[in-house]
């Protein structure tokens, strides 16, 4: 039974009276657009509920240190303020549009997930609630805001900021298909790990580090999505030391989840096991893929329970006979490496060398980026720095320049649709086309918000 009709079904005309939910109003609404206006009343409650009745509203550590939100809410809720230019993508099993939109007041352009709520079921609507509670609770750089949730007609909108070169993963199918280089990462994964410190300070595990949940703005801004799988270490005021619960709908999320959440024993987990997923999200910026991707998830489970560690793939991990055959992805899909390697030719920091011949992995990257992917990998969780310490560690040394300085510039040749380009484009049929073609290459459908 999809959600809408359930809500329909028990709520009945009369008891709205009673409630007086509509006031006067009421009078003179037909039976169809009270029970209609009844079922929108019902998703705001169970969407929006007030603070005081969320269920972490126990949770001081989460609720005391607040900064006042200046993001949610600054756009208005009303889908008339907004201009849908074009559909970026899709994703929820269709359930979700994603647009690139025009806010109208003030003219900047926005991303627009529009979720039909009609056959959602229960648990998908209490999967979302958490989502928009977690939303409103957080207030970082490093996070991505929301401007505005509200329900248009039977669609949830969520306003959020247009990052304008995707997720990283985006990057990685269209321009890196075999890394990027070391200097990128290090600015991708500071920003990571300070959206991480945050999260992890506020008593919660994001569940879902990946490549495709960082998403990077027009001026170098990097922000981490994906928080519809985030869980609370906060029980009735006091933060537990492990949870056990195991994350919903985390199929596509398998190869960056830790041991010990995927073992799913007594022993439960805590915030460290974002460290890890940190440690194969490097993997995947610096090799061009995820590691264990191949794999049968029973045999990934082994694999990571027997202690196999990911690396990343340059002259130190690969043999040198491997580098000096013609390039294959074959044998270093699964990203693991046993055989450290000498070899000439070597360039640092991850780019390739003139004399490398052509196969990809013919670099070097630092000892310092080496040393803190092998950090976040360990086996055991409590050998995991903590992201505190981690944003002190010597590989971010190599960092000189803010992000909005260095970022553009190390993702050429990547180029972004900047606002005036859409503005430009939005005025004929022609434009619109060619602004939709521009933006095809984003895989919405993994990036989660």
């Amino acid at each position: 039974m999809s959600f809408l009709r359930w809500v329909s079904e028990k709520l009945s005309v009369e008891s709205l009276r009673d409630l007086e939910l509509f006031g006067e109003q009421a009078q003179g609404l037909s039976h169809r657009k009270l029970v209609k206006s009844c079922v929108t009343a019902r998703l705001q409650s169970l969407l929006f509920p007030p603070l005081y009745l969320q269920a972490h509203e126990d949770s001081q550590e989460s609720l005391t240190p607040l900064p006042r939100r200046d993001t949610m809410g600054s756009f208005l809720p009303d889908s008339s303020s907004y201009e849908l230019l074009t559909v970026i993508g899709r994703g929820l099993d269709d359930l979700m549009t994603v647009n690139l939109a025009q806010y109208k007041p003030t003219g900047e352009h926005v991303a627009i997930r529009r979720i039909d709520l009609e056959p959602c079921t229960n648990d998908m609507v209490t999967y979302l609630q958490g989502e928009l509670h977690v939303s409103k609770l957080f207030h970082h750089s490093s996070i991505l805001p929301y401007k505005s949730v509200f329900i248009a007609e039977n669609e949830l909108w969520v306003i959020t900021p247009f990052m304008a070169y995707g997720s990283a993963r985006d990057l990685i199918c269209t321009h890196f298909a075999d890394g990027m280089t070391e200097l990128t990462i290090a600015y991708i994964l500071l920003g990571m790990l300070r959206a991480l410190e945050y999260i992890h300070h506020m008593g919660y595990v994001h569940r879902s580090v990946k490549a495709s949940h960082v998403l990077i703005s027009a001026d170098g801004q990097v922000c981490m999505s994906g928080l519809r799988s985030i869980f609370s270490l906060i029980r009735h005021g006091q933060r537990a030391r492990v949870v056990h619960d195991f994350p919903q709908y985390s199929v596509k999320v398998l190869p960056w989840l830790s041991p010990e959440v995927l073992q799913q024993n007594l022993q439960g987990y805590d915030s460290r096991s974002d460290i890890y997923s940190l440690g194969i999200t490097a993997c995947e910026l610096a090799n061009g893929h995820v590691p264990f991707k191949d794999m049968p998830a029973t045999q990934m489970l082994l694999e990571k329970l027997n202690g196999t560690v990911p690396c990343l793939l340059d002259t130190t991990t690969i043999p040198p006979e491997e580098l000096s055959m013609k390039p294959s992805r074959s044998g270093a899909d699964s990203g693991i490496c046993e055989c450290p390697g000498a070899g000439g030719g070597r360039h640092s920091n991850g780019e390739p060398s003139s004399s490398s011949g052509g196969h990809p992995y013919n670099r070097t990257f630092s000892p310092h980026f080496h040393a803190f992917v092998e950090l976040c990998l360990q086996r055991e969780p409590e050998k995991r720095p903590s992201a505190t310490t981690l944003i002190g560690h010597p590989f971010f040394k190599q960092i000189k320049r803010r992000p909005s300085e260095a970022l553009p510039e190390l993702l050429r040749p990547v180029s972004v649709i900047t606002s005036l380009e859409i503005s430009q484009l939005q005025d004929s049929p022609s434009g619109l086309a060619s602004l939709e073609s521009g933006l095809s290459h984003l895989e919405v459908d993994d990036w989660d918000f």
